[in-house]
């Protein structure tokens, strides 16, 4: 038996069903699918709900992560840790299989060995087409280089605590697992004897990076963050990650318990020394009891005597701007509160910042 998973954030019904359809019609049926949606929109969760229904080999599972950044690592790794078949598969939901991708999958599994498979790239337009696995035409095939799609001896991938939940937004983390699991002394082999999936076309996540705050939660430059942690752990020989738990997603209980607070909401303008008191002393002593920030611009407007400093070249205020509180603030939960039980938002309208956290059950 081989698990399929699926991570998914907000991705559209039609690509979905392009590639669940293609899972139906394997020409062997040893397989499960877990589909791991990680915060999507509650109406698009619904209508893919719905969807999955109609799959009888797919377990759904929805975490209400809405107000925190896409974590692939820890949607994995809430599967992972729980497994009971000998082998799983990390699949994406881009992916049309061809008819003998489990079969074949099958065929390769070792105890010992991880197997990632190359991949036909559609351009834009054959994406939108419907026809069978044989009659797209391929625009480019994946390198050895690209390291996602890989099917991983499950007991291996659980000595190694799964996949580094470090990783935040996009990037490096399929090529960490790898490194971390030849460092532990598993092998990890490329199969690219025969095309077995089709990668749909999409828009890449560096294209939508934004200089200006946008509800939708980014960090700016995540991916040279996660390709830097990457070089940390090629240098240091790591195996094991995740050293304070692992595969603990926000549970419904406690994404209502925050949504649900409104007491003593502390409110900070974005004056410098406020915001960096705030993100090095204020979170540094957040316990279990949930506490709320409210994060505004500064207004105060300017004096004749903040004129007169700047002419003369003396110390002034500095402000940080709200799209830089973000990122500071999205810093400092990928780096060091992950684990916490938080929620975070960009409201727009309102052009302020929220967040409400505390230590979860799973943070001693």
């Amino acid at each position: 038996m081989l698990s399929i998973i699926y991570p998914h954030r907000n991705r559209n019904i039609k690509r979905i069903e392009r590639s669940l359809r293609s899972l139906q019609e394997q020409s062997t049926q040893d397989f499960e699918v877990y589909f791991v949606d990680y915060g999507s929109d509650k109406k698009l969760a619904l209508e893919i709900e719905g969807l999955l229904k109609g799959y009888s080999f797919v377990n759904y599972v929805h975490y209400p992560t809405y107000h925190q950044p896409w974590n692939k690592c820890r949607a994995l790794n809430s599967v992972i840790k729980h497994l009971e078949t000998d082998f799983c598969f990390v699949a994406d939901i881009d992916m049309i299989f061809h008819q003998d991708f489990v079969k074949t999958a099958s065929s390769l599994q070792e105890q010992k060995t991880a197997v990632y498979f190359q991949v036909g790239f559609l351009n834009a337009l054959e994406t939108k087409k419907d026809k069978s696995f044989q009659e797209y035409e391929i625009d480019f095939r994946s390198t050895n280089e690209a390291t996602g799609l890989t099917m991983f001896p499950v007991k291996a991938l659980q000595s190694i605590k799964g996949f580094d939940e470090f990783y935040h937004f996009w990037g490096a983390e399929d090529t960490d697992a790898h490194v971390r699991l030849k460092n532990a002394g598993f092998e990890v082999d490329f199969y690219d004897k025969k095309i077995l999936m089709l990668h749909q076309w999409h828009s890449s996540y560096r294209s939508k990076e934004s200089k200006k705050l946008t509800k939708e939660l980014r960090l700016s430059n995540a991916v040279k963050l996660n390709h830097q942690h990457l070089k940390y752990t090629v240098l240091s020989n790591a195996t094991l990650v995740n050293e304070t738990g692992w595969g603990n997603p926000l549970t419904r209980e406690s994404y209502e318990e925050l949504i649900g607070y409104t007491s003593e909401e502390k409110i900070l303008s974005t004056k410098k020394e406020i915001i960096d008191h705030f993100l090095f002393h204020d979170l540094a002593m957040i316990n279990h009891e949930i506490r709320s920030f409210i994060i505004k611009p500064h207004t105060k407007p300017k004096s004749i005597k903040d004129y007169l400093k700047k002419m003369l070249g003396k110390s002034q205020a500095h402000f940080y701007s709200l799209k830089e509180v973000n990122d500071l603030i999205l810093m400092q939960i990928v780096t060091t509160y992950r684990n916490y039980d938080y929620t975070l938002e960009a409201d727009i309208t309102r052009n302020e910042i929220r967040l409400k956290i505390r230590k979860s059950k799973f943070h001693a």
